[in-house]
């Protein structure tokens, strides 16, 4: 009995005449990949200057590299067509430093809008374990498939930025109640076991739609090729460096200490972290972490606190450029000296909430004048200047 060509039964990927996969879907992912820009490291790090991303050089080439080698090995396996054992994993990244530092601009501006990946920034403290109230760790990637225009296939060369990510290990939690009478993970320790499926190479049962109902239609999305980068500023995490380097961890250090770590302000916010302050799991375990969730990352990349000199630029370049384009529109002319502009800086950095915090303080010095000018008068100038230790705003 002649039971045809297995090949008829089981489908195996092969190409056609020109190199080109006989599967539609295979044509599909060779075709989105060939549209990816083949870009080197340096020249992402540069395309970002251009996108007025400022400091942070050492986090940044951290980065782009690891965005050249995700883009190289998702062209070897869907252009050029090689085997996955020959190829290796994904390499995720763990991106640790004070709010404020460029961390998720940097992942917005490189991933989504220059290699045009699909991106999503996802607030991981809203979820919890499966079973339990609150959101189900499986919606990240529901997330992450409404970002890839509902097609299940750009889905699985996705980047998520899990925002956040060190409220995992703290009781802090925003978990969305969904029914009376039950209890929350609240460690975060069950998201942690639920991320570590995630960020490895798996098959995940995906719902379509962002609910809590249970009758919701399903599909299936492989993780091998996604790739994650966790994101959080870690507060607290020096004081565990301290007690380290200090020797006062039991079961982890001598009597005598770590002469590798350096120690800490205590109380401290925006620091900044060496990468043998990061580099070892058992910090990340005291810390709050599973260490083989920990270790489900490539790289550990410190971000630092912003100095001076960058939050200037990232204020003169960005924030203010923006703020005056709004007068402008208004019919208004903005004028905001030198002095001023240090104070703002100085203040910005004093509160250590870093490149975020910016925007607040330039407005909250226009709001009154704004509020009596925007859909008023046309035609004017205000201008701002410092009296004593205050800054004032005058129309002229």
């Amino acid at each position: 009995m002649d039971f045809g060509d297995i090949k008829d039964i089981f489908f195996y990927p092969e190409e056609g005449e020109e190199g080109v996969p006989h599967d539609p879907d295979a044509r599909f992912m060779k075709e989105r990949i060939d549209e990816i820009p083949l870009m080197s490291p340096k020249g992402m790090f540069e395309e970002l200057e251009k996108l007025g991303y400022r400091g942070q050089t050492v986090p940044r080439r951290a980065v782009t590299l690891m965005a050249y080698r995700h883009v190289k090995r998702l062209r070897r396996l869907y252009v050029e067509m090689e085997p996955r054992e020959q190829v290796g994993k994904k390499n995720n990244l763990l991106l640790m430093g004070p709010t404020g530092s460029g961390k998720t601009f940097l992942i917005e501006q490189l991933f989504g809008k220059i290699l045009k990946f699909p991106t999503v920034v996802v607030d991981v403290t809203p979820f919890s374990e499966t079973g339990y109230v609150g959101q189900d760790p499986n919606n990240i990637l529901t997330r992450l498939y409404h970002q890839a225009d509902r097609d299940e296939r750009l889905a699985r060369i996705g980047i998520i930025a899990l925002d956040e990510f060190d409220k995992l290990a703290s009781i802090q939690n925003n978990a969305v109640f969904a029914g009376a009478g039950t209890t929350k993970d609240i460690t975060g320790m069950g998201v942690q076991r639920e991320l570590l499926k995630m960020l490895e190479a798996s098959e995940v049962t995906v719902p379509v739609e962002l609910t809590h109902s249970s009758y919701v239609e399903t599909i299936n999305v492989r993780t091998d090729d996604v790739a994650f980068l966790a994101v959080g500023a870690f507060s607290g995490f020096s004081s565990i460096v301290n007690r380290f380097s200090k020797g006062k961890v039991h079961g982890f250090a001598t009597s005598r200490g770590d002469s590798r770590g350096h120690s800490f302000e205590d109380g401290a916010i925006a620091v900044t972290f060496e990468p043998e302050d990061v580099e070892n799991i058992a910090y990340f375990q005291t810390y709050g972490f599973l260490p083989e969730l920990i270790a489900r990352f490539g790289g550990i990349v410190p971000f630092a606190a912003l100095d001076l000199d960058t939050m200037r630029a990232i204020l003169e370049d960005d924030v203010l450029s923006k703020t005056r384009e709004e007068f402008a529109r208004e019919g208004i002319e903005l004028v905001i000296p030198d002095d001023v502009i240090d104070v703002i800086v100085r203040l910005a950095l004093k509160r250590e909430t870093g490149a975020r915090g910016l925007s607040a303080l330039i407005f909250r010095h226009l709001e009154e004048k704004a509020f009596e000018l925007f859909g008023e008068k046309q035609g004017v100038t205000l201008r701002t200047y410092m009296e004593g230790e205050n800054i004032r705003s005058v129309v002229e």
